[in-house]
């Protein structure tokens, strides 16, 4: 039971509008930008990648991205020169992912 359940107990009737919108805005603690992120196919070597760029944020942040990102799509990838590359055309589920978590994203590439 966290510090949230403990006051909805003591004070059923209270509604919280601040705290409610700050978790909706950053509920993942990844810095959402303004800019889009541009979501690109290329084929390297004849095999194709997914290259995610232009993220502004931290660079941890992008890295923790590109874990969950990986983690969910069950593929390979890594983090470069403020890059995300993922094994495989995977742009649409990429961006269904992105736009979930409140990022701006543009497709490149085909």
């Amino acid at each position: 039971m966290d510090l949230q359940d403990q006051l909805k107990n003591l004070f059923p009737d209270h509604v919280s509008e601040n705290l409610s919108e700050d978790n909706k805005d950053n509920s993942n603690g990844l810095w959402i930008q303004d800019e889009p992120i541009i979501c690109k196919y290329e084929k390297r070597k004849g095999k194709p990648i997914t290259i995610l760029e232009g993220y502004t944020g931290a660079a941890e942040d992008f890295k923790q991205l590109a874990k969950e990102l990986k983690t969910k799509l069950s593929v390979g990838g890594t983090f470069k020169g403020d890059k995300i590359i993922i094994q495989g055309d995977y742009r649409d589920k990429i961006m269904n992912i992105l736009i979930s978590k409140g990022f701006n994203v543009k497709r490149v590439g085909g």
